[in-house]
């Protein structure tokens, strides 16, 4: 029987054999105590590689983004994000339970908004609202079918947060595609925010972590909310390791997985069954509409051949091409899409 194919998220990936290797024979301390060697380094290479004084490893890029919440701000304040930003829409209303602050949910185009939409929310300076203090963007955005901001409009939206004394936060989850597919260096985005989060464990394939980034001093104050929220870990270079190594093999890679997307979403769009324009398809996410069933008989009807995609409304579907998915594997996830919606 063929082996089950599981396109649902660039987070189901498996550490490759090197991988394993490299895990295996980190060199390990009490990372609470600072001793970890291989933590340390991977630490000094995110933040060399996003042009800031300090990083953080963390256990995952929900864990960093709120520590980025709670470092630069204080209870009663106000963040905005974008209204299906991951930070809002996927953390478990961690920044009120963690932060004490109101999210202010901007307007969105695939999770894109404008310096326009940023003054138009901001509030005057009155008792009776609360204080706003951080903007936080996601790029590139997953609600937004892997969405790339347009560097001019992130540009935009950054002088127009300074202009009224606001921090920015930039969740970078997925930074290592935006900077494959557009050709701008991870630090260039990076530069137009106080502190930016990166992850591992998509699509550089590693098994766990993520990483926060920013000034040495506010990376010294989430390194003991860090500890508050429980993500202060020991002999963890053997996790570092594979973060590592995935950093260190696996970012130029990401352009397979982006022309697989790309393919995909051509396949699908010929289809009578789906319903996307492959255009919309920049990155690894591939984000469609199923016109003839409920998203939950397709995937249903695709695991049964096979294939593992994520229904993430009543009519839309996910599917993501990933490091796991051999060329063979991803042939035949294409002859399945057909069956099931030609």
């Amino acid at each position: 029987m063929n082996p089950l194919i599981d396109l649902r998220s660039d987070t189901v990936t498996q550490p490759t054999p090197a991988m394993r290797r490299a895990m295996a024979e980190a060199e390990v301390g009490d990372d609470v105590f600072g001793d970890d060697p291989t933590v340390q380094r991977l630490e000094a290479r995110v933040a060399e590689l996003l042009g800031k004084e300090a990083a953080l490893f963390v256990p995952s890029g929900t864990m960093a983004n709120q520590l980025a919440v709670r470092v630069q701000t204080e209870p009663g304040d106000e963040i905005l994000v974008e209204g299906e930003a991951h930070l809002y829409y996927y953390e478990a209303g961690a920044p009120a339970a963690l932060s004490g602050v109101m999210c202010r949910c901007l307007p969105g185009r695939r999770g894109v908004f404008t310096a326009a939409d940023l003054e138009a929310a901001l509030r005057p300076g009155d008792v009776h609202f609360p204080p706003t203090r951080l903007v936080c963007v996601e790029n590139t955005h997953n609600r937004g079918g892997g969405k790339l901001w347009p560097l001019d409009t992130l540009r935009a939206v950054a002088a127009g947060a300074r202009r009224h004394g606001l921090r920015l936060h930039l969740d970078g989850a997925r930074l290592w595609n935006a900077s494959v597919a557009s050709g701008v260096p991870e630090c260039d985005y990076a530069a137009l925010f106080d502190t930016v989060s990166v992850c591992f464990s998509k699509g550089l394939g590693a098994p766990v972590g993520s990483a926060l980034a920013g000034p040495a001093e506010l990376i010294a104050r989430a390194r003991r909310f860090r500890k508050m929220f429980g993500g202060g870990m020991r002999q963890v270079g053997i996790l570092a390791a594979g973060a590592l190594y995935a950093l260190e093999h696996h970012r130029t890679r990401l352009a397979e997985d982006h022309a697989r997307a790309r393919r995909l979403a051509e396949t699908l769009a010929a289809l009578p069954g789906a319903a996307l324009d492959p255009a919309t398809v920049e990155t690894n996410l591939v984000y469609f509409r199923v016109t003839r069933q409920p998203a939950a008989e397709v995937v249903a009807a695709l695991a049964a051949e096979g294939v593992r995609v994520l229904a993430s409304g009543p009519d839309t579907i996910r599917a993501v091409p990933h490091l796991n998915v051999t060329d063979a594997e991803f042939a035949r996830a294409l002859e399945v899409f057909c069956r099931v919606l030609g």
